[in-house]
């Protein structure tokens, strides 16, 4: 089953889950959840729900405990900067270091990298197509939940302006569902990410120009907290097989790319230095 996840709590979320609900053939269900009500869709002989949840996303936890067989978690979140810039994003969730805004310290989600890949993809084209000022763009792995389920999310931001494009938000809705009808039929090769800022451009160019489908990012900010054993969960928690280890390598700072080095050949996979 696939798990669509909105909030009461998120404007831009509710917009994306009303153009879900607008395009698409999904049916009210008599059940609900957390007192919203649920509704269902066979997309592609994948049942998929959509639920809206009482809190915020990235409080969660629990999530995956009221349902079975989830193949799939997809949040449809709002997205928020400083800058205000207008922005399609996805990611993993989970925390390489404390948790600060939900999830567990020190613990990832499992990371869907084609299904990422695959809303990338859908969002750049659907943007361009609808004639929208926006960057796609991938985001590092960050924020709650932490879950043992393949988890993502899908966002539109980074400012109450852009929360309430309905066109933007119809464009994360169309990637939303795009992803689900793809799953399990990419098979770009599957890459961890290491360096460089909190939106990364050059990993995103890559991922859209090459057969290859990001995982966990880790960001040049959070290099300093990781040890072996995050490098590990992030290479385990991927729901693919990660063939090789991308780096940004101008965007890690010169003092943490001996340790980083030295860890890096622990796991004796192939690095790519970009």
């Amino acid at each position: 089953m696939i798990l669509l996840v909105a909030s009461n709590k998120d404007v831009a979320s509710h917009n994306i889950a009303k153009q879900i609900l607008s395009h698409y053939q999904f049916e009210k269900q008599q059940e609900t959840f957390q007192e919203n009500p649920i509704y269902e869709a066979a997309l592609d002989d994948k049942i998929t729900k959509l639920v809206t949840l009482k809190d915020e996303s990235v409080h969660a936890q629990t999530i995956a405990d009221s349902f079975t067989n989830l193949e799939l978690i997809i949040f449809i979140s709002r997205h928020s900067s400083i800058s205000g810039t207008p922005t399609l994003s996805v990611h993993t969730p989970g925390n390489l270091d404390e948790a600060k805004l939900g999830g567990l310290p020190r613990t990832v989600s499992i990371s869907p990298a084609n299904a990422m890949r695959d809303a990338l993809k859908a969002m750049i084209r659907l943007k361009s197509k609808m004639q929208l000022n926006y960057e796609v763009s991938y985001e590092c792995t960050h924020h709650g939940p932490s879950l043992n389920v393949p988890t993502m999310f899908a966002e539109l931001g980074s400012s109450p302006k852009q929360w309430n494009d309905l066109k933007a938000a119809e464009v994360v809705a169309h990637a939303a569902i795009e992803t689900i009808l793809k799953l399990g039929k990419s098979q770009a090769k599957t890459v961890l990410g290491i360096g460089g800022p909190h939106y990364n451009e050059k990993f995103t160019r890559l991922a859209l120009k090459n057969e290859t489908a990001f995982g966990h990012i880790i960001p040049k900010y959070a290099i300093p907290h990781v040890d072996l054993e995050i490098l590990r969960q992030c290479i385990k928690k991927t729901l693919e097989k990660v063939e090789s280890i991308v780096l940004d390598w101008k965007g890690i700072k010169g003092e943490d790319k001996p340790k980083l080095v030295e860890m890096l050949t622990e796991t004796n996979l192939p690095v790519q230095k970009i």
